[in-house]
This record gives C-alpha cells, sequence and structure tokens, in this order.
C-alpha cells in the first residue's frame, strides 16, 4: 500500500471524478454533475478525497462535516484496485479529518442492495441503523 496517496480534489479534478463515480460508484446521485462536484469543492476545499495509485485515481470518498455531524458519501473502489486497502485508507483519512473537526459520529450514506458496500462499512467499524438505513460509526476526538 505505499504507492497509494490520498489528497483532496482540486477544482481540476471534477471531471476525472465524474467519469471515475460512472465507472466505479453505485448508483448516481442528483448531485452527480459538474456544478455540484464544483460546488462541494469550492464550500468546502477538504471535503472530497482522492485516493491515487501510479497517478491514476483508485477511490473517492466525500467527508462532510456540518459543525454537528459527520456524513460520508460516495466512497467508491476502482474494481481494479478494490481489497487493496482503498477505502480503508480513504475511511482513515476521512475519520482524520473529522476528529481535527471535532467530530465524534460518521454516517455514511449507503444503498441497500449494495451488499458489498454493506460488508466494507461493516468491516471498517460501522454498524447499520436499520431504522434509518444508515451507517454509523463513533469517532472518538
Amino acid at each position: 500500500m505505499n504507492d497509494l496517496r490520498i489528497r483532496h480534489a482540486t477544482p481540476s479534478d471534477v471531471d476525472t471524478v465524474l467519469a471515475f463515480w460512472r465507472e466505479a460508484a453505485e448508483g448516481t446521485s442528483i448531485s452527480d454533475d459538474r456544478n455540484g462536484v464544483a460546488r462541494l469543492i469550492a464550500r468546502d476545499a477538504e471535503s472530497l478525497l482522492l485516493a491515487e495509485r501510479d497517478g491514476a485515481l483508485a477511490g473517492t470518498v466525500i467527508a462532510g462535516f456540518d459543525g454537528w455531524r459527520c456524513h460520508l458519501y460516495r466512497l467508491a473502489v476502482h474494481p481494479a484496485h478494490r481489497r487493496l486497502g482503498v477505502a480503508t485508507a480513504l475511511l482513515a483519512a476521512a475519520e482524520e479529518r473529522f476528529a481535527a473537526l471535532g467530530g465524534r459520529r460518521g454516517d455514511a450514506m449507503v444503498l441497500d442492495e449494495n451488499a458489498l458496500a454493506h460488508h466494507a462499512w461493516s468491516a471498517a467499524g460501522y454498524a447499520r441503523e436499520p431504522q434509518w438505513s444508515r451507517w454509523v460509526k463513533p469517532l472518538t476526538p
């Protein structure tokens, strides 16, 4: 995993991220467009984390903090890079960000039908809250 690099997205990454999500993410969102991603980066430049291996995008996660709760979206790993620790590294970086901001719990939006993602979130220590269809993990400061 030494060749994996985690960094924040920049405005120049928007098109690459959108193309990546079309290939690697499960489903799409209403905000999966150039303006939506650009707005995210402009509003919170550290929220969209990218994992790169050999200069290629291997994974993404959005680690948003609203001042009260920590929200995780768009955890996606390219099929060629799955089961190699990319998601683990992205979630660790997101949790470090949250801890630095004073966040105490991470909430993840995960599609009910995405069993592969359920396994990944569970392996990362998140537990599903069935009444809300979300996955949460307490974060220690």
